[in-house]
C-alpha cells in the first residue's frame, strides 16, 4: 500500500482516484465473470464449443479492459481530450469500413476484423463522441463567438448518419438520448429542445417504416403477435427466479434462451440468484449515475461537468435499456449490459469510458481550470 507522504506517480494516483468509483467498476467486472460462469455454458453447447469457451474469453477480455481503464485514470484532462480525438478518428473510420468490408451479422455490418480480432468500432466511438461533444459545449460556453454547438450536431449527424448506415438503432436511440441531455446540461433553448423531439418523433416514424424488423419488433411489443420466444423466455427466467434465485448452476430456463450470455444475461441472474442479486445490480448502475451527477453539479469547470455527465448517462442509459428489454418494459434493441455481458469490444470500450470518469473525478487539491491541470497533482503539505 503506498504511503500518504510518498510522491511517486502510483501513490498519487492512489491517493487521488475515486476508490468508491473503482471498487463499483470492479465489482461489476466481477459479477460479468460469475454471471458468465451461469449464462454461457448452454449456449456455447448449443453451438458445438467448449462449455467454458465464453467464460475463459470474458476473462481474457478482462485483461486490456483493466489495462485500459487504470491507464486511461492516469491522465490529465487535456490529455483525456486528446485521446479521445485519436479514438474518435479511428472509429469513425472503421465504421465507414465497416459498411464495405466489414463482416454481416444478421444483416447488419458493425464489425470489422483487425490482426484477426473482431472488433466494433461503434462501441469505442461512444465514449470519445462524449468526450469531444463536451469539449464543443464548453469552449462555446467560454466563448460564445466559438461555433461549438454547431460543430457538436455536425458531429452528431455524422455518428447518427453511420449508425443508420449498418444499421443499429439501438445505438442511434443511445448515441441521440446522451447527446441530448449534454445538450440540455450546457443550456438547450427552448427551441432546439422542441426541434430535437420533433426530430426524434419523425425519426423514430421513417424507421419503423423503413426497416421491417424494427417494426417487427414494435408491433411484437405492443400486440403480443408474433416472434417473442425470446423476450418470453427471458421473462420467465426472471419470475422463476424469485427473490432469492434457484441457485448458481440450476437454472433452467438459461438453457433455451439464446442469447443468455449477451442481451438477456439480467435474466439470467435474476433466474440463479434471485430479484436481490438484480437490486444490487441496479443499485451499482444508480450509483455511478448519480455519484457522477453529484459530481458534476459541484464542478466548475464546464468540460469536467459535462463530460463526466455524458460518459455516466451514457453508461445509465444503457443499462436501463438493456434491463428493460429484459422485463418487457422496451422493444428488443439488442444492447449489452455494461461490464456484464459478455463482448470483448463493448467490455475494453466501457472499461476506456469509465478510465475517463476516473481521470476527470481524480481530487485536486489546487482548483484549477481543467486546461491547466497537469497530472500528478501538487498535493499540499498537511498543516
Amino acid at each position: 500500500m503506498a504511503s500518504r507522504v510518498d510522491r511517486g506517480l502510483i501513490a498519487t494516483w492512489w491517493w487521488t482516484v475515486d476508490r468508491w468509483y473503482l471498487a463499483a467498476f470492479l465489482s461489476l467486472m466481477v459479477l460479468g465473470v460469475v454471471l458468465s460462469f451461469a449464462a454461457s455454458p448452454a449456449v456455447a453447447e448449443r453451438i458445438g464449443l467448449d462449455s467454458f469457451h465464453f467464460v475463459e474469453r470474458q476473462i481474457l477480455f478482462m485483461i486490456p479492459a483493466l489495462v485500459a481503464m487504470i491507464g486511461v485514470s492516469f491522465l490529465s484532462a487535456r490529455n483525456v481530450r486528446r485521446v479521445a480525438l485519436l479514438i474518435l478518428a479511428g472509429s469513425l473510420v472503421l465504421m465507414v469500413a465497416a459498411l464495405f468490408i466489414g463482416v454481416e451479422v444478421k444483416g447488419a455490418r458493425r464489425w470489422v476484423a483487425l490482426a484477426g480480432v473482431s472488433v466494433q468500432p461503434s462501441e469505442f466511438m461512444k465514449p470519445a463522441f462524449v468526450i469531444i461533444c463536451a469539449w464543443l459545449f464548453a469552449e462555446h460556453r467560454r466563448q460564445p463567438e466559438i461555433p461549438g454547438n454547431l460543430f457538436a450536431m455536425i458531429l452528431l449527424v455524422l455518428v447518427l448518419a453511420l449508425l443508420v448506415a449498418q444499421p443499429d438503432l439501438g445505438q442511434t436511440i443511445l448515441v441521440l438520448g446522451t447527446w441530448g441531455a449534454m445538450f440540455f446540461m450546457a443550456g438547450m433553448p427552448w427551441f432546439w429542445i422542441l426541434l430535437l423531439g420533433a426530430v426524434g418523433i419523425a425519426g423514430g416514424a421513417a424507421a419503423y417504416t423503413v426497416f421491417p424488423h424494427v417494426a417487427g419488433r414494435i408491433d411484437r411489443f405492443l400486440t403480443g403477435e408474433g416472434d417473442t420466444f425470446q423476450v418470453d423466455t427471458g421473462r420467465e427466467a426472471i419470475i422463476r427466479g424469485g427473490w432469492w434465485g434457484q441457485g448458481p448452476g440450476e437454472g433452467t430456463v438459461k438453457r433455451i434462451l439464446p442469447d443468455s450470455h449477451t442481451d438477456f444475461i439480467f435474466s439470467v441472474a435474476a433466474e440463479e440468484f434471485g430479484i436481490v442479486l438484480c437490486f444490487v445490480v441496479v443499485g451499482l448502475f444508480a450509483f455511478i449515475v448519480l455519484k457522477g451527477l453529484r459530481f458534476a453539479l459541484k464542478e466548475e469547470d464546464d468540460f469536467t461537468r459535462f463530460a463526466v455527465s455524458g460518459l455516466v448517462i451514457l453508461m445509465g442509459f444503457q443499462s436501463v435499456i438493456n434491463m428493460s428489454v429484459n422485463l418487457q418494459l422496451m422493444p428488443a434493441k439488442g444492447m449489452t449490459l455494461p461490464f456484464i455481458s459478455y463482448g470483448g469490444s463493448s467490455l475494453v470500450a466501457m472499461a476506456i469510458s469509465m478510465g475517463m470518469v476516473l481521470a476527470l473525478t481524480t481530487r485536486r487539491p489546487e482548483r484549477r481550470k481543467t486546461s491547466d491541470f497537469v497530472f500528478p497533482p501538487r498535493i499540499l503539505p498537511a498543516e
